[in-house]
């Protein structure tokens, strides 16, 4: 848990490209800037796709500091404790995998997505549990 109060992810670190460690000669300076890395100037992610990549995590880090700020420091350590029993809870067998708990102290109850509409039902639930019994214990 990051102790920063951002709203919105940080922008990726800025890499250095030719231009910016040319000498007087124009080459790189390895001396100055290390060595000369290729992939770093290819590189043409943009820096929207990370900050969408970590959205979540960046809200999830300000909830927690908030709480922590205004209830001390047993608040976000309860709920990181309550997540991460539930998670670590085994889905029952022959029912469809969902995980209502960890969505409600995520927050993520009142939200619909993708997962929520097609999520996990392609192939049914199956049918046989002892079988997914045994599978488990195997």
């Amino acid at each position: 848990m990051e102790s920063s109060l951002r709203i919105v992810p940080a922008s990726a670190p800025k890499s250095a490209t030719i231009k910016d460690t040319a000498g007087s000669l124009g080459l790189h300076d390895t001396l100055q800037y290390g060595p000369r890395s290729i992939a770093a100037e290819v590189k043409t992610e943009s820096s929207l796709r990370g900050r969408l990549e970590n959205w979540e995590e960046t809200q999830d880090n300000l909830k927690l500091n908030l709480q922590r700020n205004l209830y001390g420091m047993h608040a976000p350590m309860r709920l990181l404790m309550e997540r991460k029993i539930v998670n670590t809870c085994p889905p029952m067998p022959g029912l469809p995998q969902s995980n209502l708990h960890l969505d409600i102290l995520m927050g993520r109850d009142e939200t619909i997505g993708p997962a929520d509409v097609f999520g996990g039902m392609e192939a049914g639930p199956s049918l046989d549990t002892h079988k997914e019994l045994e599978k488990n214990l195997m």
